[in-house]
């Protein structure tokens, strides 16, 4: 192997390991901005909140509910006869 394609060929190794940490850098902020955002709450108005039930479904009866009067994932006071397009029921 001649010296140029030995320098050539550890210039490639140095990019490769290069874009592969930047790649690994890039997917843990990422996934770390997930769970951020995941573990900040939305509005009421961005949850299409109402402080009265959709038919049978209710605050009370989601699993995101946090008695007596918040929301996993919803700010502010949350009334347990309220509901949310982000309604997931309880396991029965």
């Amino acid at each position: 192997m001649t010296e140029h394609e030995n320098d050539r060929q550890r210039i490639s190794r140095r990019a490769a390991l290069t874009r592969t940490a930047l790649a690994l850098g890039a997917a843990t902020a990422a996934t770390v901005a997930r769970q951020a955002a995941a573990q900040q709450k939305v509005t009421q108005t961005l949850a299409n909140y109402q402080g009265t039930p959709k038919g049978n479904d209710h605050c009370e009866v989601c699993l995101n509910f946090q008695p007596p009067n918040t929301c996993k994932f919803v700010q502010g006071d949350i009334s347990p006869n309220g509901w949310c397009q982000l309604f997931t029921p309880k396991s029965q």
